[in-house]
Order: C-alpha cells, then sequence, then structure tokens
C-alpha cells in the first residue's frame, strides 16, 4: 500500500518543480546583447521601376524611358528619378533627379533637391515639391524647378491604375509643364508648353514584369507650340507605344 502512496508523491513534487520554474523571472540579458540589440537601427527598403517602349512616330523610331527608385525606410527615403526620349540615334531629350523625400502625411511626402539635364542642352535645377496617393488612389506628383540659369517650371503628374482582372490594367495618365518664364534658347514659351496624356494598358506576367501599350497624346502648347511651328517642327500629336514595365 505504501508503494502507490510513494509514487503519488513523487509525481506531485515534480509538477510543483516544473511550474515554479515556469513562473521564474528570466535573468536580463547580458550587457553584451544589450549592446549588439542598440546596434540595429531601423530597417532600411529599396525599390525600383521602370518603363521602356518603342513608337514609330513622323518616320522616326522613338524610344521613351521612364525610370524611378529609392531606398530609405517609412519616413525618410532618398528617390532618384531619369526620363527621356531618343529619336533615331539622337537624344532629343534626358534628365536625371536626386530627392530626399519625408513622409509628412497619410501616403503623402514632401520632396526637395536637384535635376540635371543632359540633353537638349546642360542646365540644373533645385527641386522642391509633393509625391502621394491623392483621394481615390490618384498616384500625383507636383514639382517646382527653379534653373540656376534663371528659367523656371512646374510639372504635374496624375496616374491611376483601373484593375480590370487581376492581371489586366488600364492606366489613364496626365503630365504637363508650365513654365513660368520664357526659354528661347529651347524654344520655350511661358504658359502651358507640353501636355502628355493617354492609356496605358499592361499585363502582369508577374507582379514585377509587365508588357505594356499605351495610346498617347504628346503636345506643344500655346506659344511653345507656334515657336515650333516656326521653326519648321511638329508640335506633336497621337501615337501608339509597346513596350515592357519591370519593378523589383
Amino acid at each position: 500500500m505504501a508503494r502507490p502512496f510513494l509514487v503519488a508523491a513523487a509525481l506531485l513534487c515534480a509538477g510543483t518543480a516544473q511550474a515554479q520554474a515556469q513562473t521564474a523571472p528570466v535573468p536580463p540579458a547580458a550587457p553584451e546583447a544589450a549592446m549588439d540589440m542598440s546596434h540595429h537601427g531601423p530597417k532600411l527598403y529599396t525599390f525600383t521601376t521602370a518603363e521602356v517602349d518603342y513608337a514609330r512616330v513622323g518616320g522616326k523610331d522613338v524610344v521613351n524611358w521612364d525610370a524611378e527608385g529609392w531606398v530609405g525606410g517609412d519616413v525618410h527615403k532618398l528617390w532618384w528619378r531619369s526620363e527621356g526620349e531618343t529619336q533615331g540615334s539622337r537624344f532629343e531629350k534626358a534628365e536625371v533627379q536626386a530627392l530626399y523625400s519625408r513622409n509628412v502625411a497619410t501616403f503623402f511626402d514632401v520632396q526637395g533637391g536637384l535635376r540635371y539635364d543632359i540633353e537638349p542642352d546642360s542646365r540644373g535645377y533645385a527641386v522642391a515639391g509633393v509625391q502621394g496617393l491623392s483621394p481615390y488612389f490618384f498616384e500625383t506628383q507636383a514639382h517646382v524647378f527653379v534653373g540656376f540659369k534663371g528659367d523656371a517650371l512646374v510639372r504635374l503628374r496624375q496616374t491611376f491604375d483601373l484593375r480590370m482582372t487581376n492581371r489586366f490594367v488600364i492606366e489613364p495618365m496626365l503630365e504637363t509643364d508650365i513654365y513660368l518664364t520664357d526659354v528661347p534658347e529651347r524654344g520655350i514659351a511661358s504658359g502651358f508648353s507640353t501636355i502628355e496624356t493617354g492609356l496605358m494598358a499592361r499585363y502582369e506576367i508577374t507582379r514585377k514584369v509587365a508588357p505594356y501599350v499605351g495610346l498617347i497624346y504628346e503636345r506643344r502648347l500655346g506659344g511653345t507650340a507656334r515657336l515650333a511651328e516656326a521653326a519648321g517642327e511638329d508640335a506633336g500629336g497621337w501615337s501608339v507605344r509597346g513596350g515592357l514595365r519591370f519593378w523589383f
């Protein structure tokens, strides 16, 4: 009769010891471990997206590119952008930007930095503006460029992804440049100088790779259009583009 009693007592003692071990306070981490954790700052992320397309306009092969990306965290980022156009073997325009970006509201950043134009002539600009998602998920960019040669302009851009299926997307877009000064060496008059608008239809083979076709209307406006026509140049019109969009 004593043996069952001894077994029960042993099991009771073992359970009590285990419960005490589970509720015992955990000793503080060693100073070395605390110092190691203090070296881990906010995580850095990167993002890059690019579009490259081709069109046949006025008997010339036209290639456009538009790329941008950033590195940083939720609040502070370093943005870069590049866009341009070639006609045949000649660069018609090419620019790059480097911007500091700070989040100030839900989905919106303020930005400031520099822009440098490689073509049609070399010149630099100071840049300030905002970028983010407007109501109804319109991707919005609005920037002021103040040139070191005295010219100044405002650039507005809006796009919107209309998802028809999980992979097929229609993207309306609008971009316009409003010059605050005349730039005679570039054939630009003050006021609305250019507009680019249209529809892009893309099919996402994966989330990161998507071929697209675009119907685009690109034209010089106002005094800038009159200067182009006086110089024997085409003010612009409709074109069909085919290209590839990718991001990583």
